[in-house]
């Protein structure tokens, strides 16, 4: 849900309304780091995009040449014997230095896509390691006390300088290392071409070898370039498969779905109106989820498709309703209930706005209203906190320990049960 506002850079006025004043600030923080993102990213763009301008506007000048003839006293066309002039170069000298300057060019030549190369694997090396560091702290966060939350803020803004100034390290190692190669290319250019220049005064056998030298060469470039493709694909492939097999800590729970066609379905019992529940297997019907819910009948329906199975409401391990579970009732009716509790005192009822929960609190000098995101495969505090959890009942028991908001400091102490009969949630279960 969270996402998908973000994405749209939209909130429905009624969703809005649902929210606390912290709740607010924070989503509305959110959008706006959204916005900057997205304006840095457009801003690189343009930038990237007038630099290659540039590029070509200087290749397209530099190839723009002309000859003009230049005249004499005489007013016919000025010539000059290359070796005859007092202080002319020999042509020996001339030709070696016009084959050294070829040389240089083709090896600057190859060292910029040689560097291009290095430069887009150092880039992506150092940004899959960053996003690595930053799942390993998410991943980790919930583990965290209040106040070692910012340590651990502290110690990913350290380890992204650390990266960084590792990134530089060997951006600066690579350039120094081309620097080189594009040297040794330079010389080894300068001799293949006098040595092919000596071939061609002997016999055109031997400029054929030198043109079948230089297929090969080639040949062999593109061979090593396949091969190098061909291993970073698999090696993304192996990766790939080793989170989805769970075999990567932290991350495996972020790829696993979950299968609604094989479990079973939890009916109240007729015969016995406490919240004890029987199994039963029946045959599902596949449906499409719309966006929100647009009425009482779909929400009882994507409850019984989506949540039952995954025993949302329930006591861990049993088949009884939780005691602070109800149904889809009103905030109004949800205040009503908390009024005469004492402070922490909470319940969780099945929102109208959102594909999940709210959950109602009773402070001092009010209520506070919580929306659970349950649209994915986990349950999180919408706006509030990144915390992601398998169950409804793990985020429950949570934060029976850890508080909602630093702010708020709220606890989840006394589950706030029924007063109808029968209960409010008993349309969920029929």
């Amino acid at each position: 849900m969270l996402q998908q506002i973000l994405h749209d850079m939209y909130i429905d006025p009624e969703l809005l309304a649902e929210l606390n004043d912290e709740q607010k600030h924070i989503l509305f923080y959110k959008m706006r780091e959204e916005q900057l993102r997205r304006w840095r990213e457009k801003e690189e763009k343009e930038q990237r995009e007038e630099a290659a301008l540039k590029r070509t506007a200087r290749f397209k000048q530099s190839n723009d040449r002309r000859v003009q003839w230049l005249h004499g006293s005489d007013g016919e066309i000025w010539v000059w014997i290359m070796g005859d002039s007092p202080g002319d170069k020999p042509y020996k000298q001339i030709s070696e230095e016009l084959m050294a300057e070829r040389a240089r060019q083709q090896a600057q030549k190859e060292a910029e896509e040689l560097w291009k190369q290095k430069e887009a694997e150092i880039t992506k090396k150092f940004r899959d390691a960053m996003a690595k560091e930053k799942a390993k702290i998410v991943a980790e966060k919930w583990k965290l006390e209040t106040e070692d939350r910012k340590a651990a803020k502290l110690m990913e803004e350290k380890i992204q300088e650390e990266l960084k100034k590792r990134e530089e390290e060997e951006r600066q190692r690579g350039e120094e290392q081309i620097r080189q190669q594009e040297e040794l290319r330079a010389k080894e250019l300068y001799l293949s071409l006098k040595q092919a220049q000596q071939h061609s005064q002997h016999s055109e056998h031997e400029d054929q070898e030198w043109k079948e030298q230089l297929h090969r060469s080639k040949a062999a470039d593109e061979e090593r370039s396949h091969k190098a493709r061909k291993a970073r694909d698999e090696y993304r492939r192996q990766s790939l498969r080793a989170i989805q097999k769970g075999k990567v800590a932290g991350l495996s729970n972020l790829f696993k779905g979950t299968s609604l066609s094989n479990e079973p379905e939890i009916k109240l019992n007729s015969n016995n109106p406490s919240p004890l529940m029987t199994l039963t297997t029946p045959v599902r019907k596949a449906w499409e989820r719309p966006s929100r819910p647009i009425s009482r009948e779909i929400l009882i329906r994507w409850f019984k498709e989506e949540q039952l199975p995954r025993h949302a409401g329930f006591e861990r391990n049993t088949c009884a309703v939780a005691p602070w579970f109800h149904g889809i009732i009103s905030r109004q009716e949800a205040e009503e209930l908390l009024m005469n509790k004492s402070e922490g005192a909470f319940l969780v009822r099945v929102s109208e706005k959102i594909w999940g929960y709210a959950l109602s609190y009773r402070q001092q000098n009010g209520f506070k209203h919580f929306l659970v995101d349950a649209s994915g495969d986990f349950y999180s505090f919408l706006g509030v906190d990144p915390n992601r959890h398998e169950t409804l009942t793990d985020l429950i028991d949570f934060h029976k320990e850890e508080i909602i908001t630093s702010s708020g400091g709220e606890l989840l102490l006394e589950p706030c049960g029924q007063r109808k009969n029968p209960p409010d949630y008993s349309s969920l279960f029929e």
